[in-house]
């Protein structure tokens, strides 16, 4: 059996010299305890060592992705094909699957073979003659250090630690410029309040105050490099009219040293924008060209690094910066925050504000598909960024015209619209619609009844009362109030008829009456 070793240094080929001890696997470990030992298990056939390091990269790099290079293709035709009855023990079944189709040699991977392997490791200078051990130790770091800038694709331009540190510059300088502009313009207000007024500018304020010094020698100076004509006649007049108090010379050595200051700094706060601009562009172009060098890079200086803003989703994107005021949104149970950092970009700045959450979440989207463009692609161009903005402008566009998009499809086309005819038609008021009759409720009718209905069924018991008095005492006493009972019965007949639902009970009991009355006078008269 030949076993492939492959080494930092080069491939080693080694022939098994008694393969009834690698059966026993689990103490196969203890055969290569010494170098003695290891020699009596296995020997070196043949080493083929690497040139350069270039050379031990490209193999390695093969190896990994399981493929066969050139090198160790020529040195399994030379010495392993000899000997091609025997079997080739190699450390990875993928690689052995890859000579085994392109050279048809019969290849085996097993837990025998892995431990052979450690067994060789762990005795390889023993094993290899005329490698010494610090020739071995520089290669291997050397091999390490080319493998994982390779792995991970390295480039010394995509170093994205110096943005992070000159956005964090960028953003202190301003806070210093701030602070040192308005102590200069208070100090110097002292002296020559309408100045400060009269020039806006901080810079130019502070290239003025550095020139003339004392107010009285504005008359005499000439700052027509500095001013435009028409501000330095002002500021000339002012000066001679100024209401400031009178300082010494040592004040305004001190103050001219500020604005020296000042100056200096604004110079070399536009210079560290422009290496900014430059290293974003060469780091991330797309991103530059989506939301701009600044944004851009306060968007990497959030997250860390270039690599781990692009494992962020776009959601996370669109809040990046926002945290505190999303955090405190779902703890008060609010509404959440639309956008973060990405707010201050250019293309969210000219929407309105009706339409800044949508533009933000789209501008996000895009933006994340950038950053990781920039992040892993191997491509340095800017196409796919500026693709991107396109398409935001374009969306941007829409939502400001309030343009009409087809739903289905792609999106991108325009729907087909008719051509717009004006159809104005005359209508006239119908006034017979209108009501005349004062509105009431539905509860106070439904009242109404109800009251009506009670009245009703009293009357009715006021009746029936009455109606049973009568027959009692027209059985007592029939002949002396026989005309009042006439009267009665008129009474109570009309009040029957007046009512409706009273009628039939009314009308029975008249009918009772006259029965009554017959039987009465016909006794009389017998």
């Amino acid at each position: 059996m030949l076993v492939l070793f492959e080494t930092a240094a080069g491939y080693a080929i080694f022939k098994v010299l008694n393969e009834k001890k690698l059966q026993e696997v689990d103490s196969l470990w203890k055969e290569f305890e010494t170098p003695e030992k290891a020699n009596k298990i296995v020997k070196l056939k043949h080493f083929e060592k690497f040139q350069d390091t270039t050379e031990a990269l490209a193999a390695s790099t093969a190896l990994v992705e399981g493929k066969l290079s050139k090198n160790l293709k020529k040195i399994l035709k030379k010495i392993v094909a000899k000997d091609a009855h025997e079997q080739l023990a190699v450390a990875d079944a993928k690689l052995g699957g890859v000579i085994k189709d392109k050279l048809n040699l019969s290849c085996i991977h097993s837990p025998m073979v892995t431990e052979l392997m450690r067994g060789i490791r762990s005795q390889i200078e023993g094993l290899i003659t005329g490698l010494p051990s610090r020739e071995m130790a520089a290669m291997c770091l050397g091999l390490a250090h080319s493998l994982s800038r390779y792995k991970l694709k390295f480039s010394p331009d995509k170093v994205d630690t110096m943005i992070i540190q000159a956005i964090s510059l960028l953003d202190d300088l301003d806070k210093e410029l701030n602070n040192y502009i308005m102590r200069c313009r208070e100090w110097y207000g002292w002296h020559f309040p309408e100045l400060g007024k009269i020039i806006t500018d901080n810079l130019t304020y502070c290239k003025c105050v550095r020139k003339v010094g004392d107010r009285s020698n504005f008359a005499a100076s000439d700052v027509s490099d500095i001013l435009p004509e028409e501000i330095e006649q002002d500021v000339k007049a002012a000066a001679e009219i100024s209401m400031g108090t009178e300082v010494s010379e040592e004040d305004i050595n001190n103050i001219i040293h500020l604005c020296d200051q000042v100056i200096e700094i604004s110079e070399y706060r536009t210079q560290l924008y422009d290496y900014l601009k430059n290293r974003m562009m060469a780091i991330a172009p797309n991103l530059t060209v989506m939301v701009g060098e600044l944004v851009g890079a306060r968007l990497i200086a959030h997250a860390g690094s270039l690599l781990n803003l692009a494992k962020h989703p776009a959601s996370t994107v669109q809040l990046l910066g926002a945290e505190k005021a999303l955090f405190r949104a779902l703890k008060t149970k609010r509404d959440t925050p639309k956008f973060g950092l990405i707010y201050h970009a250019s293309l969210v700045g000219q929407t309105n504000t009706k339409n800044k959450g949508k533009i933000s979440r789209m501008l996000a989207a895009k933006t994340a598909l950038t950053i990781r463009y920039d992040a892993l692609g191997e491509d340095t161009s800017a196409e796919m960024g500026a693709e991107n903005r396109l398409k935001v402008e374009t969306r941007l566009r829409l939502l400001e015209e309030r343009g009409i998009r087809r739903i289905s499809g792609t999106g991108k086309a325009l729907a087909r619209t008719d051509k717009y005819q004006n159809k104005s038609e005359v209508k006239i008021f119908d006034a017979s619609g209108d009501s005349t009759l004062p509105a009431v409720s539905k509860k106070r009718k439904i009242q109404e009844v109800e009251e009506q209905d009670a009245e009703v069924a009293v009357k009715a018991k006021k009746i029936k009362a009455e109606v049973k008095e009568q027959t009692t005492v027209e059985d007592d006493e029939p002949v002396k109030k026989k005309k009042k009972k006439k009267n009665k019965e008129k009474q109570a007949e009309e009040e029957a008829l007046s009512e409706e639902p009273l009628i039939s009970p009314v009308v029975e009991n008249t009918e009772k009456k006259k029965k009554k009355k017959k039987k009465v006078t016909n006794e009389f008269e017998d």
